[in-house]
């Protein structure tokens, strides 16, 4: 069976570990969720990220990050999917979502890569609004 929306299942999969107080969660590889990752990672989402090997196919292992106070409390609150393959969602430099205010992060793909809302905005450039995430 074929995947119609990888990165909605990349984002499901993080959720679900978070709320389940996972500490690592495994899904299928692929050059744009590896830099959606190094995002989430910049942005202090999760931990960290590496390949790994999945029944003989290419992966990646994501590790979680909670509150260190809290009982197993996930930093990422909610992601929603904005871009969709039905519908996509572009933006221009002018136009660049804020989420809740500047609390959370709108991930754009540009042509300068993958970036924040608050790079974007830095370098000047639009593109299409892949997720927010809080």
């Amino acid at each position: 069976m074929s995947m119609t929306d990888p990165l909605a299942d990349l984002f499901t999969r993080i959720l679900n570990a978070g709320r389940r107080g996972h500490e690592r969660v495994q899904i299928p590889a692929s050059k744009l969720k590896a830099e959606v990752l190094r995002l989430f990672k910049a942005e202090g989402y999760i931990k960290d990220f590496q390949p790994v090997t999945l029944d003989g196919h290419p992966g990646l292992e994501v590790v979680l990050r909670y509150f260190p106070s809290r009982q197993k409390k996930s930093f990422i609150t909610g992601i929603k999917r904005v871009s969709k393959p039905g519908c996509r969602v572009y933006v221009g430099k002018d136009e660049i979502p804020r989420v809740m205010r500047g609390l959370g992060v709108a991930v754009l793909t540009t042509p300068k890569g993958i970036l924040s809302d608050e790079e974007s905005r830095k370098n000047g450039v639009g593109g299409e609004v892949l997720c927010h995430i809080w």
